[in-house]
Parts: structure tokens; sequence; C-alpha cells
């Protein structure tokens, strides 16, 4: 813009126009001149006069982000400026609400977007791409209260292993009591997650009375008491109405078997001369695969065995439980069995440690399908007795049969 443009000054105390005159800047007439006529110059918008050195304008001010040049904004101020005149005395309305910018000033030569980019009253923004700090590393949890479930299991072990070395029979009761509540956990989570409705009478009492025949008759009253409870499970069933009858003779059916008779399997082991010895053996190689398993599993565990399954188990695991496993067998067959030797427990051992992680990923199994992660609360820190039971069921007629097949059945 030149001066020219301006045209020539009006006289002072003209209204209706907003520009310079001799004196400075004054507000008049439009004046005409060559490079507006009457009608432009009453529809231009007037602009304000930015004092040198303003006052912070506030918070609200400091968000604008443009600088300022110091000194007049056009050159025709400098005619007022040079008589000692700072600026105009009268602001327009619009303009005379807002703080001007808190910014520094700088030479009309300087680079606007220098002083935006450098202004002191800024703080820098931080870089997008800028390398972040790496999250802590999370520590690995084992899920359960670990103090309570050693507590529990110890006292488990105690009462197993005075029952067991004391009174034979009294561990034999110990394995019914623990049957009977491990089939009213199970029958319970089906009758409330999938409505099966399996007769709990006929099961508990021919689950007991299956231990009892396979510690007193061997194999042969164990089998006889199973089918004895599955026909009592049939007729049972039979004074309520019809509606569910087959689903819930099959689950009937499905855990007698899964539950008392996988159990008397341990009452068969218990009846051979060193029968303590061998059933503290399948309990000390079922625990040690389990330990195994989870130590190494939790502290070199990478790749998942089932993830559909069980998502906490991994390949690592599984081998920890069998070396695990593997040398206490060595160590029990050699020691606690007579007539045993080492390389039959490393045999006994594998088989041990692939039964019971077999049984566990079945017992998972199981839960998933009702939506469940324990069958029970009965035990802090393990949940239900099924929990316990899991890889015990599963383990018990393995090692009743190489047993058998190593060292005789006597």
């Amino acid at each position: 813009m030149s001066d020219s443009s301006w045209g020539a000054p009006p006289a002072a105390g003209q209204a209706g126009y907003w520009g310079p005159t001799a004196g400075g800047l004054v507000q008049g007439a439009a004046p005409a001149g060559p490079a507006y006529d009457a009608p432009q110059a009453q529809q231009t918008r007037p602009m304000p006069v930015v004092p040198d050195d303003p006052a912070h304008g506030g918070a609200q001010d400091d968000d604008r982000g443009a600088a300022r040049l110091s000194g007049p904004l056009f050159r025709d101020e400098t005619q007022g400026l040079a008589h000692g005149q700072t600026g105009p005395t009268h602001v327009p309305a619009p303009y005379s609400t807002r703080s001007p910018a808190p910014y520094p000033a700088q030479s009309p030569t300087q680079d606007p977007t220098q002083s935006r980019t450098h202004s002191p009253t800024r703080n820098p923004e931080p870089m997008s791409h800028a390398p972040q700090p790496a999250p802590a590393p999370q520590k690995k949890s084992a899920g359960r209260d670990l103090s309570a479930a050693i507590g529990v299991g110890v006292g488990l072990g105690v009462l197993i292993i005075a029952s067991l070395f004391i009174v034979k029979a009294v561990f034999v009761g110990v394995v019914a009591v623990a049957v009977v509540v491990g089939l009213w956990e199970l029958t319970s989570r089906l009758q409330e997650r999938k409505e099966i409705k399996a007769p709990l009478v006929p099961l508990a009492v021919g689950g007991a009375a299956m231990v009892v025949a396979g510690y007193v008759r061997g194999a042969e009253g164990a089998w006889v008491a199973m089918a004895l409870t599955a026909l009592a499970v049939l007729v049972w069933r039979m004074t309520e109405p019809p509606e569910g009858y087959l689903k819930d003779v099959t689950a009937g059916v499905f855990a007698a078997f899964y539950v008392p008779f996988l159990a008397t399997f341990v009452a068969m082991m218990l009846t051979a001369d060193d029968g303590s010895w061998r059933v503290l053996t399948f309990l000390l190689l079922t625990v040690v695969s389990d330990t195994g398993a989870y130590a190494v599993g939790w502290r070199f565990g990478k790749h998942k065995l089932a993830p559909r399954i069980s998502p906490g188990k991994t390949r690592e695991g599984l081998l920890g439980a069998v070396l695990f496993a593997m040398v206490a067998g060595a160590l029990c067959m050699q020691f606690l069995i007579d007539g045993g030797r080492w390389w039959q427990g490393l045999v006994l051992g594998l088989a041990v440690a692939a039964s019971a992680t077999l049984g566990d990923l079945g017992e998972s199994m199981i839960k998933r399908d009702l939506g469940i992660k324990d069958m029970g609360t009965l035990l802090p820190g393990h949940g239900g007795i099924m929990d316990r039971l899991d890889s015990l069921l599963p383990t018990a007629p393995v090692v009743w049969l190489l047993m058998v097949v190593f060292v005789g059945s006597a």
C-alpha cells in the first residue's frame, strides 16, 4: 500500500472516516482520491492500531499464536509519530474489548515466524515422535493366594500320610469322603451352569461303596460296584418327569466313572504288602509333576501348550513336569518300592507327567464348558476338591498298572 492511495488528508473531526492526517490518525469523512471512490471507502472496514508497548493481555491471548511487529502498522502513521504522538487516543469499539497480544517487540525487519518460534513466553510443545520411556516390566503373578495354597497343601499332606501309615482303613475312609465331596461339587456345577440334574444320592452311595469294594475285593469288586451304581442312577432318575432324562442319566454315569471309579485304583494299590509306599509314590510323583510344571512354566514359559483349553499351560512347563517326575520316579522306585529299579522309575515318571497333564487339561475342558474357574471354594488357594483331584484321578490307574507290571500286585 502506497501513501498516495489514501488521497489528500481530510480535515480533522469529519465523521465516518478513520485514517491518517497531517496531525496523525483521526476519524473523519472519507476523502476523494485516486485509489477509492466514496462508496468503496464507506464500505471499507476500519483497521485497529496496536500500541508499541502493550500490556499483557492475560492467558486467553497467549494462545493466539501470532507475532506482532513493533512500531506503526502503516507508513502513514510515521507522520503522527514524528510529532511525538505515540498512537491514537481512541480505539474503535469492536477492538477495545480484547487485550493486545503479549509478545515482545521486534524490529520491522525480523521474520515474524522467528518471534513465534523462539518467544520466551511460550513453552515448546513435546514432539509427537519423541522417544517415550519404556513401561516398567510387570511381575508375573501366580493368580492365587500362594500362602493359603501352601498351608492347605501341607495340612492335607499331613492328614493323608498319617492315615496312610497308621491305619490303612482310615485312609480308605479319607478317599471315600473326598469322592463324595467331589461328586457333590461336580453335580452342583452341572445343575447351576447347564441345568443337568445328575442324581447325587445314588452317586454318593455308590461312589463310597465303589472305593470300599476296590479295597476289599480288588478290581472285580470295583467293576461290580460301578455297574450297580450306573443302574441305580437310571432307576433313581425315573422318579422325576421324563424331560431331560437322557442328559441327566448320561451325566450321572459319567460322574460315577470319572470320580469314584478312577479313585478306586488308589484303594487297590493299598492292598499290596508295600501298598502304603506305592500310594505315597503315586502321590509324590503327581505332586512333583504339577510342581515342576508350575515352576518351570512360570519362570521360562513362552510357548502355549493348549491355549484354547488352558492358556496358562506352556510347553516349557510340560518339559519341567516330565523332568521333575522322572527324577522323582527313579528315586522312589529305587528306594521305596520293594524290587523296584531306577530305570522303572524313569518310565513311571514319564507316564505320570503325561497322565497328570492330560487330567488337568480334561478338567480345564469341563470348567471351560461350564464357564467357571474353579469347581468349588472348599480349599482356600486351591478351589474345590475336584480342583485337586483333576490330575490325581487319571494318574491312579496308570500307576497301579505299571506297579503291577514292574513289581507285581502282591
